[in-house]
C-alpha cells in the first residue's frame, strides 16, 4: 500500500484525527505500518483506545478506497498528504495539521502566508464593502487572501482579491465534490480559473455540519500569518477562527463598528482583548514585515524590477529621496486617488517606496 492511500484510509475514519495519527506514527514509524498492526497493538498507544483501534482494523467495511481514487480522478480533484513537499509549510506549524488536503486549483497560492479574512454570514453593507476593499488592497499588494467561501464576509473577501487579480485560497467546510453554500459555485470556479485554490480536508461526500466548520476555521488561520475579523456578532463563528489564530501564534486584527450595531460586538470584544484595531489597510500591512518576512524584501539595495506597471513607473519618476505629501504626489502623477493608493501600497510592499508620518512618501535607497 502506498503512503497516500494509507493517509486516505486514516483520514476517512471519524475516530482517527491528526493528533492520534501523529502518536501512532511515533510508535510504528509510518502511516503504512499503522494499518498493518493488530487491534491490541494499536489500542496500546496512549490516547488511541480500543474503539479507535477497532475502526482502523475495520476500515474496509466503511471506506471504499478504490472508489474514492476513481472519483477523485473523474472530478479532477488533487490530493496531497502532510508528508508531501507541496503541503503548505505554515500549516505544518499548527498543533493538528490535516492529514490530507484535497484541492482544486494552483497549490502555489497556499505557499506564501496569507491574511485570513473572516466575519459574519449575516452582514451589513458596510461590512461587505469593507471586506471587499481591504481584501482588494491586500491582494494587490501581493498577499494571498484566505477565507472560507461562506456567505457574507467570506464571499466579499474572495471577490475583492479576485478583483485585484491577486491570489485567494478558499477552505471549505465540506468536501470538494459538494458546494456550500450552493450559490457560490460560480465563485469557486472563478477562484480556480484565476490561479487561486480550493481546499478541503474532508473525504468525498462529506456534507457541512457543526464539526466541519470549526475544523475548517483552524485551516484558514493556519494558512495565514494573521486573521482580520471584519464584522462579527457576539456569537459569530469568526470569533472561533480568531481564537484559533491566537492559539497558533497568529496576529488578530479587527474592524471596529458602530456601538449600537450588534454585528460589531464580536470585533469590539476582540479589540478589548488585544486584537489590533484596523482603520485602513496600512494597519494590517504595518505588521507585515514581522508576520511574513520574505528574504528578498530584506535586501538593502535592489535593482528596479523589470515588471513595473505604468502607474508604478510614473510614481517612482515623481519621487526622490526628499519627502512628498500624498496630495502633491497625486497632482504630479495625475492618477485617480484610488489607483494612487493601491499602487503606493504595492510599491511599499516591494520596498521601493516608504511612507512617513503625515502621509508623506519617499523613494527608498
Amino acid at each position: 500500500m502506498e503512503r497516500l492511500e494509507a493517509y486516505l484510509i486514516l483520514n476517512s475514519l471519524r475516530l482517527i484525527g491528526p493528533v492520534r495519527v501523529r502518536k501512532l506514527m511515533e510508535r510504528f514509524g509510518s502511516v503504512e505500518q499503522i494499518l498493518l498492526q493488530s487491534t491490541s497493538s494499536l489500542a496500546s498507544v496512549e490516547g488511541v483506545g480500543q474503539k479507535a483501534a477497532e475502526s482502523i482494523r475495520a476500515w474496509e467495511q466503511n471506506f471504499d478506497l478504490a472508489g474514492e481514487l476513481a472519483e477523485l480522478q473523474r472530478l479532477g480533484i488533487g490530493v496531497i498528504d502532510r508528508e508531501d513537499e507541496r503541503y503548505p509549510q505554515q500549516l505544518l506549524e499548527i498543533y493538528d495539521p490535516p492529514l490530507l488536503l484535497y484541492y482544486k486549483g494552483d497549490l502555489e497560492a497556499a505557499k506564501r502566508r496569507g491574511i485570513g479574512v473572516v466575519g459574519s454570514r449575516q452582514t451589513s453593507h458596510y461590512g461587505l464593502e469593507t471586506a471587499k476593499k481591504l481584501s482588494y488592497q491586500m491582494a494587490y499588494a501581493g498577499l494571498p487572501v484566505v477565507s472560507g467561501l461562506a456567505r457574507g464576509i467570506d464571499t466579499a473577501a474572495h471577490q475583492g482579491a479576485l478583483a485585484a487579480k491577486g491570489r485567494t485560497v478558499a477552505v471549505l467546510g465540506c468536501s470538494l465534490d459538494l458546494m456550500y453554500p450552493p450559490e457560490n459555485q460560480a465563485l469557486a470556479e472563478m477562484i480556480v480559473e484565476k490561479d487561486g485554490l480550493l481546499l478541503s480536508e474532508f473525504p468525498l461526500k462529506t456534507p457541512p455540519d457543526k464539526q466541519t466548520f470549526p475544523m475548517r476555521n483552524r485551516v484558514v488561520s493556519g494558512l495565514s500569518g494573521g486573521v482580520l475579523v471584519v464584522e462579527a456578532g457576539a456569537e459569530s463563528g469568526a470569533l472561533i477562527t480568531a481564537r484559533m489564530a491566537l492559539d497558533q501564534g497568529r496576529q488578530v486584527f479587527a474592524i471596529p463598528g458602530r456601538i449600537d450595531n450588534p454585528l460589531a460586538k464580536g470585533c469590539h470584544r476582540l479589540i478589548k482583548d488585544g486584537a489590533k484595531l484596523v482603520e485602513s489597510v496600512e494597519d494590517v500591512l504595518a505588521e507585515f514585515e514581522f508576520l511574513f518576512p520574505p528574504a528578498a524584501i530584506s535586501e538593502p539595495r535592489r535593482v528596479l524590477p523589470a515588471d513595473l506597471s505604468e502607474d508604478e513607473q510614473v510614481i517612482l519618476k515623481n519621487l526622490g529621496m526628499e519627502e512628498v505629501h500624498l496630495d502633491e504626489l497625486t497632482r504630479k502623477c495625475g492618477l485617480p486617488s484610488a489607483r494612487m493608493s493601491s499602487t503606493l501600497l504595492r510599491l511599499e510592499m516591494r520596498k521601493l517606496v516608504r511612507q512617513l508620518p503625515g502621509k508623506f512618501f519617499v523613494k527608498t535607497d
